[in-house]
């Protein structure tokens, strides 16, 4: 079974702008605006000096960059065929972009508890084979069913993935009981996948948590066994309960191989955890058994069905078999080659989660009212040293947060006519996001909400400052690219 799921970095909506630079204001002489000093939002950050204004002592100690545009800028393409504000026009405020979508994969067959179960497109084409193989084997075992031997050889092939949704199933019972989300259950091509969003937190759950899979394969052919001896044998029911039974059996043991992504590697992993105290270690170990695994598998698989040491007849080397053998051997090798991989990525990914802090990462913000025009705006924001700007109503509570790349949008010409009013995005709840969050549990909350800025607030309700979801890609890429 893989545990797998997004890579979790965070999507950032609408155009994003270039990096704000240069100076804050305009040549032009913008209208009055309001006497009243507003303090900026800080988070205590050290940030690069920005460039004083000409005229203007530059300001002493770190500083951060200030949220205008270099003097020569291309508008964003959502942008660029604006007509442009004049005196008193007001921009709509733009409608807060729909959360995402719940997880796809394929034919929704059902949610037992609560899971979404997902039957993807090669899923028909495996079926398809099965019917065919088995349908084959049937002839030469019921000779007398004839072309009723599909709709037989069908049967076998749903209730097989029946028995590996049985399987999923367990994975998916132990992770809820272990307060684990799971995305989804899919079956595919070569099995079934239960997509685990979270680590388990101990290594003696990460062993339970994959043991029970194979555990359930193995109690399934135990049933078909007895089943199997309940009825008389070369009938239709013998032969699908014996069928079922082995491959039951076959599941099982391949799951049990000490090798990531399968199930056995998972426990492998559990193990080398307990003894290292690291769960990093173990997903290494287990994960290089899992490719030595699937060199194992594409070498050895083809030379064993020839041997017959599989349980057919020994046969000679060439023909359409040996092409069929080294085939599935390929596929799968590099399936489990490819889980491997994905599995030490994943690794690292959850190593390296803690290293993204809400508080870290806000940029310093100040508070202006609606009608403040840009340019006198971004005056102040240079003079607090802050890099982004939150509307505020006359009580001084947050409303909506001005979008960078609305800003960089504007010709420093037009700023002093256009309001902030007309560039910020409405706060909805899920914009709010408290200036504690880290690791997994920021990047739920902004993908549970996606949009280009969030308003960052203490425990008390107090502005902290504005999370822009560009920093936090930047911050997961580069945290990606540092070695464990």
């Amino acid at each position: 079974m893989d545990e797998s799921g997004e890579s979790g970095r965070p999507r950032s909506d609408g155009a994003e702008g270039t990096r704000p630079g240069g100076t804050a204001g305009s040549s032009e002489q913008p209208p009055p605006a309001e006497d009243t000093p507003e303090k900026a939002a800080r988070p205590p950050r050290d940030e690069p000096d920005l460039p004083a204004a000409a005229g203007r002592p530059k300001p002493t100690g770190p500083r951060p960059q200030a949220p205008t545009e270099p003097a020569t800028t291309t508008p964003a393409p959502a942008e660029r065929e604006r007509a442009p504000y004049g005196p008193g026009e007001r921009k709509k405020a733009p409608v807060p972009p729909k959360a995402r979508k719940g997880p796809g994969g394929g034919l929704l067959m059902g949610r037992p508890f609560g899971v979404p179960v997902y039957v993807a497109p090669s899923w028909f084409l495996v079926a398809a084979l099965i019917t065919w193989v088995f349908g084959a084997q049937l002839d030469r075992v019921l000779p007398e069913l004839g072309g009723t031997r599909y709709l037989v050889s069908l049967f076998f092939a749903v209730a097989f993935y029946a028995s590996v949704l049985v399987h999923e199933l367990a994975h998916t019972v132990a992770a809820l009981r272990f307060k684990l989300p799971v995305r989804r259950i899919q079956l595919q091509f070569f099995g079934g996948v239960s997509e685990i969003e979270k680590e388990s937190e101990t290594p003696g759950r990460e062993f339970v948590l994959a043991f029970v899979g194979p555990l359930l394969s193995l109690v399934l052919a135990g049933v078909f066994y007895a089943g199997m001896r309940l009825v008389e044998p070369g009938t239709v029911p013998g032969v699908l309960l014996a069928g079922l039974m082995i491959s039951n059996l076959i599941v099982a043991a391949f799951n049990l191989l000490p090798g990531l992504p399968l199930d056995g590697g998972r426990m492998l992993r559990a193990v080398v955890w307990k003894i290292t105290g690291k769960p990093m270690s173990g997903t290494v170990a287990a994960a290089w058994v899992g490719r030595a695994l699937a060199i194992s598998v594409l070498i050895g698989l083809p030379l064993l069905n020839q041997s017959g040491a599989l349980g057919g007849e020994a046969q000679d080397i060439g023909g359409m078999d040996t092409v069929t053998d080294a085939l599935l051997a390929a596929i799968l090798a590099a399936i489990i080659w490819t889980g491997a991989g994905n599995s030490l990525r994943m690794a690292r990914l959850r190593e390296h989660l803690p290293e993204l802090r809400a508080r870290t990462l806000t940029r310093r913000a100040v508070p202006v009212e609606s009608g403040t025009p840009l340019s006198e705006a971004l005056r102040r924001a240079n003079d607090a040293g802050a890099r982004a700007l939150v509307v505020v109503d006359p009580d001084g509570d947050p409303m909506a947060v001005v979008r960078e790349a609305a800003i960089v949008s504007v010709p420093q010409h037009r700023r002093p006519w256009v309001t902030v009013s007309g560039l910020a995005q409405d706060i909805t709840e899920g914009m709010r996001v408290s200036a504690e969050l880290s690791g997994e549990e920021l990047l739920d909350t902004l993908r549970a909400t996606p949009a280009t800025e969030y308003l960052v607030v203490e425990d008390s309700g107090e502005i902290y400052g504005v999370l822009s979801a560009a920093d936090v890609e930047r911050a997961f890429v580069k945290a990606m690219a540092r070695p464990s």
